[in-house]
């Protein structure tokens, strides 16, 4: 049985990576150890990196395709293999990017001025991307099934946009949940995209559903996703749709094709994700693994610092959503603290929308010395702010700006 080193920290320096070259951008301070947007600090799989120098071997990288059976049968295996789900080769579409994905298909199902729901916090991305569109954006809490029902309802909505598993919590729905979504978005003619991009990032013993096990065969719904996070691979760009109706997916390709004239994809993101479905299910099976590890050695360390957090590691992915509104410290000065102190960048739950205030998420996708530095970081910066009054002066906070962009959160 191979075993593979996640231990080794890899310099990322000078590679034009946003989360280590690039920190001043969101923490407006240079050279922080950075714990924040979501990408991982390990090599890829080294059955995906030797497929990549394989076609880069062959020297000639000119226009390619997507539509061939070595990548469709890719997917349909992953999906067969991991999830026990059968996938229809003629509802496969790519794409550049997963939010690309979900920007075209709410120009098919949605008309400017429409309603979208997503579930809040909410990946940052997502209340742009709407709003950019022209849609409104409605918000409902969490674990608020009451509320969902109320917005799916309200006249207007065509959408539900939904995060599974959910980012940055981390939950993963339930067969009941996603059931309950799916009867109601029946009930009220809603069509649904579930971004499942985090999904191969399951934690034992909960497991990841997809979309395709609940929506109506030949409904209004897409899943949207990518090998980009579970196998560390976005800078290769790339990701894939699987539609409910061939229609839908007919129109989605028009687009693609003639109206953005992205017909040729990045043949190394094709070549890269036929190998991480093809054999890299051995090293993600490792990784998910070391990543509990992190996180479990995250929730010790927290509740023999903070008992009274009560903090439990997410049931999915590498992000640690860390509620910190029992000890009593502002955003704002332990982003300072953190920042102008601990020299450490950690995402502020603020990112996610105001249901995220008194949160802060933190990466452990990365070798378990830097998540015990990020980890101790965080103790002592709270241990200093600790029952801080709301009302500390705001001059002397940090420069976090939300208005960044946001690659990869």
């Amino acid at each position: 049985m191979e075993t593979y080193d996640f231990d080794t920290a890899v310099d990322r320096h000078g590679t034009w990576c946003t989360q280590w070259d690039y920190v001043e951008d969101r923490f407006g301070t240079p050279d922080l150890l950075p714990f924040t947007i979501s990408d991982m600090d390990f090599e890829t799989a080294p059955e995906v990196l030797a497929a990549l120098r394989g076609r880069l071997e062959h020297g000639v990288l000119g226009y390619s395709r997507w539509r061939h059976e070595d990548f469709l049968s890719a997917v349909r295996h992953w999906y067969a293999t991991r999830y026990g789900t059968a996938v229809e080769q003629d509802r496969i579409a790519y794409a550049p990017a997963v939010l690309y994905q979900v920007g075209r298909i709410l120009d098919l199902w949605s008309s400017p001025g429409d309603g979208v729901v997503v579930h809040t916090p909410a990946y940052d991305a997502f209340p742009r991307l709407i709003e950019a569109r022209g849609r409104e954006l409605r918000g409902v809490p969490l674990h608020d099934g009451d509320a969902l029902e109320r917005e799916l309802a309200r006249p207007g909505t065509r959408v539900l946009l939904l995060c599974s598993p959910h980012n940055p919590t981390g939950h993963v729905w339930s067969e009941a949940e996603l059931e309950r979504m799916a009867g109601l978005c029946e009930r009220y003619g809603v069509a649904v995209i579930s971004d499942e991009i985090h999904s191969d990032l399951a934690h034992a013993p909960y497991r990841h559903r997809p979309w395709a096990l609940h929506g109506r065969p030949g409904g209004r719904w897409a899943i949207v996703t990518s090998a980009s996070k579970s196998f560390n691979i976005p800078a290769l760009t790339g990701s894939y749709g699987i539609f409910g109706d061939a229609e839908s997916c007919a129109r989605y390709l028009t687009l693609l094709k003639d109206a953005d004239g992205l017909s040729s994809p990045a043949v190394l993101s094709v070549a890269g994700h036929i190998a991480a479905y093809r054999e890299g299910g051995p090293w993600l099976d490792a990784l998910t693994a070391y990543v509990r590890g992190n996180l479990d050695m995250v929730g010790e360390r927290l509740a023999g610092a903070f008992p009274e957090l009560g903090w439990q590691p997410p049931r999915a992915g590498y992000l640690a959503w860390i509620d910190l509104r029992p000890l009593g410290v502002p955003d704002e000065v332990l982003q300072r603290e953190l920042i102008h102190t601990e020299k450490v960048a950690i995402m502020p739950g603020t990112a996610y929308g105001p249901e995220g205030a008194g949160f802060v998420r933190l990466n452990v996708g990365c070798p378990r010395s830097k998540a015990e530095a990020g980890t101790e970081a965080l103790i002592r910066a709270l241990r200093r702010t600790a029952g801080t009054p709301a009302g500390a002066p705001r001059e002397a906070t940090a420069g976090f700006a939300t208005g960044h962009a946001t690659e990869g959160n």
